[in-house]
């Protein structure tokens, strides 16, 4: 009897071409990326800054709150944040491949390409300078301008050389009250300036909780956040405690000249105290689970702080 034959009915192989993602997947990760480059997560504490800066700096004009200057406030600052939090990346990105903290960072990825990235960076820049000249002011421009110079070409390299980076980069780290109370009121008065000493001095526990935490992070890349050897700990617990100490001090500052109302110095001087408890944890301790406790207290104190101060004035 003859075999009947069996039809073949043939499979098509996957090919390369069809295991590539679609263009709506590729243009989504490319978005999240550039999204990512901005540093959303640090520019929302930024925006707060800025918005507190502005608000308490309207609090001296008699005319009405100005809405429509405040977005173009928070716009411009925010342009000019991205795009130095954009060339910040791109400037270190080969240190960045080497901590696993921002591997995945797109330019340490090499998702993005290099040129692209800068002028990326170069245009967000520009045109936050440019635009808050224009919609709001030129001094809180040239403070914006001063912010973006000092972090990109003096904070940045020193971040290789010395442990004191973190002392000049809290210069420019504190700017965004300053730009959005210069940006209501057109000048600085040295209520601004209490603002920014308080802003100042609060980025040292931040920091220095994250640096303790990625500490050999930082050092498989080169970066000197920290002193090398037995000075390390030493280092980060005075850098911690002193100046919570003096924010404790300077956070009161506006209750002493009037400018907030009764409410705050009791706020104050609790979310001070409970601050400062975490800091001299860290400083104690020395652990990772204490610095991130710190960091979160920080993230934590900041807003509160400034939403006592605003209330206070309203």
């Amino acid at each position: 009897m003859a075999s009947e034959s069996i039809p073949i009915i043939s499979i098509p192989s996957a090919t390369a071409a069809d295991a590539r993602p679609t263009f709506a997947v590729r243009t989504y990760v490319m978005v999240s990326d550039y999204w990512a480059l901005t540093k959303p997560e640090v520019n929302s504490l930024i925006a707060v800054a800025t918005f507190t800066g502005f608000y308490l700096g309207h609090a001296t004009e008699p005319q009405g709150f100005p809405f429509l200057l405040l977005i173009h406030t928070l716009l411009g600052t925010l342009m000019v944040a991205s795009g130095t939090g954009t060339l910040n990346q791109y400037i270190e990105r080969r240190f960045d491949a080497q901590m696993r903290r921002t591997a995945r960072r797109p330019m340490a990825a090499g998702r993005l390409k290099p040129d692209l990235v800068l002028w990326f960076g170069v245009a967000l820049s520009a045109f936050g300078s440019i635009y808050l000249a224009i919609a709001v002011n030129a001094l809180a421009s040239l403070l914006a301008i001063v912010t973006l110079l000092s972090y990109l070409f003096v904070y940045t390299p020193l971040k290789r050389k010395t442990p004191l980076c973190t002392l000049v980069g809290a210069f420019p780290g504190a700017m965004p009250p300053l730009i959005g109370w210069a940006a209501a009121s057109g000048r600085l008065s040295p209520e601004a300036w209490a603002l920014y000493a308080a802003l100042f001095l609060w980025q040292f526990p931040h920091f220095m909780a994250i640096a303790w935490m990625y500490r050999e992070d930082y050092s498989r890349a080169g970066y000197l956040v920290l002193p090398s050897g037995k000075s390390k700990a030493g280092f980060m617990g005075w850098l911690t405690v002193l100046p919570l100490l003096g924010l404790n001090l300077v956070s009161l500052i506006p209750a002493f000249t009037g400018h907030a109302g009764p409410v705050y110095p009791v706020g104050a001087m609790l979310l001070g105290s409970s601050f400062l408890y975490f800091g001299a944890q860290l400083a104690r301790r020395k652990s990772n689970s204490a610095a991130r406790r710190l960091l979160q207290a920080s993230i934590v104190y900041l807003p509160l702080v400034f939403i006592l101060l605003m209330v206070g004035r309203s």
